[in-house]
């Protein structure tokens, strides 16, 4: 049998994502792709896939799998719960961005994710899924791309490896750089189709992410905005973080299954770099704004990829104790020995077990 995830039990609406389907916008086809792009990243690269690979995003809990391969190396990068149960019923909860290797027959139960909208599962090697357009993102909402372009069903997801490779695992070691604080907005295209205290109303009052929020756009909750003579204005381009006004006053800001455009005035957009944390944002959840410049927008996302780089590059090894390699951390500057009076460094005591 060729090797597969044996998808048990989907979850709700679990989906394939990669970086997104780009290039194609001028032909009326959205980009689609992960809502939390650090997230999928950080997956890949705990098993050793390329950044953009293809991964399942999981939203509010996960699948239940098994394992039909001789073995494979998972991980799950984002706050799940995760309950291995191996083919002879030992059963035991396995950490969260960090890399595993299971074996034949293994299940792994991935269960609520506590703080985040969404997680992702990245294998080794990738799924053996044939792209569509060039791209594994699904856009549910159009049935296009891998799946059918549906949301995965119960029954075999084909692997392309049946072994996992030689090496130790990997783990973060550091936070990821979400960032926190308000969601930065650069004002436009369209501010001036609002009244005057209709974008410092935005800047200035907390917003909540609606319950209809989905991964077209997330509704926001909070004071109504005005325009000065209607909502329409002739479709122009959209793109992910744009904050379209309809005639009814209340804010959609887009997200990764945008349309390509649109015929709502759009007050503001939400810059790059705080797409992540939006794309993690869960219903209820307060959201405050605060407006920047194109320049200062531009600096943070080069500010952001870096500090995303370093958190990548500095991934620890686990030997096969479970034990973090502390020879790694040091290479990585992670961590450093206590200086005695005679300037010799002095390791500290070995890591816990994880």
């Amino acid at each position: 049998m060729s090797p597969a995830l044996d998808i048990l039990r989907p979850g709700p609406r679990t989906s394939l994502q990669d970086l997104g389907r780009v290039g194609l916008r001028a032909m009326g086809i959205p980009v689609a792709g992960a809502m939390d792009r650090i997230g999928l990243r950080l997956a890949n690269a705990l098993v050793g896939n390329p950044p953009g690979e293809g991964c399942l995003e999981l939203t509010l809990s996960g699948p239940l799998v098994q394992v039909e391969a001789d073995s494979v190396r998972i991980a799950v990068a984002g706050p799940a719960r995760l309950t291995l149960t191996q083919a002879d019923g030992a059963r035991r909860m396995l950490a969260p961005d960090r890399s595993w290797r299971l074996v034949r027959g293994d299940r792994l139960e991935i269960g609520p994710i506590n703080g985040s909208l969404v997680a992702y599962l990245a294998v080794e090697g990738g799924f053996a899924i044939a792209p569509v357009l060039g791209s594994l993102s699904t856009h549910l909402g159009a049935g296009l791309g891998p799946l059918g372009g549906r949301a995965l069903e119960t029954g075999m997801l084909p692997l392309r490896r049946n072994d996992a490779g030689p090496g130790p695992e990997r783990i973060l070691t550091r936070p990821l750089p979400y960032g926190d604080g308000p969601i930065r907005l650069v004002p436009g295209p369209q501010a001036d189709a609002f009244t005057e205290d209709s974008l410092a109303t935005l800047l200035s009052s907390p917003y909540t992410v609606g319950a209809r929020s989905d991964r077209m756009g997330m509704r926001l909750e909070g004071p109504t905005l005005h325009h000065r003579a209607g909502a329409d204005i002739a479709s122009d381009g959209i793109v992910a973080g744009s904050i379209q006004v309809p005639g009814d006053g209340g804010p959609i800001l887009l997200l990764a299954d945008h349309q390509t455009t649109g015929g709502y005035a759009k007050i503001a957009t939400a810059i790059s770099a705080d797409l992540p944390r939006l794309g993690r944002a869960v219903p209820g959840d307060r959201l405050v704004f605060r407006a920047v410049t194109i320049a200062e927008a531009e600096a943070a996302r080069r500010a952001q990829e870096q500090a995303v780089q370093d958190c990548l590059d500095s991934l620890a090894s686990i030997e096969e104790s479970g034990r973090i390699d502390l020879a790694a951390l040091y290479r990585a500057e992670l961590i450093s020995g206590v200086v005695t009076g005679d300037e010799e460094p002095v390791a500290p005591p070995e890591a816990e077990t994880i």
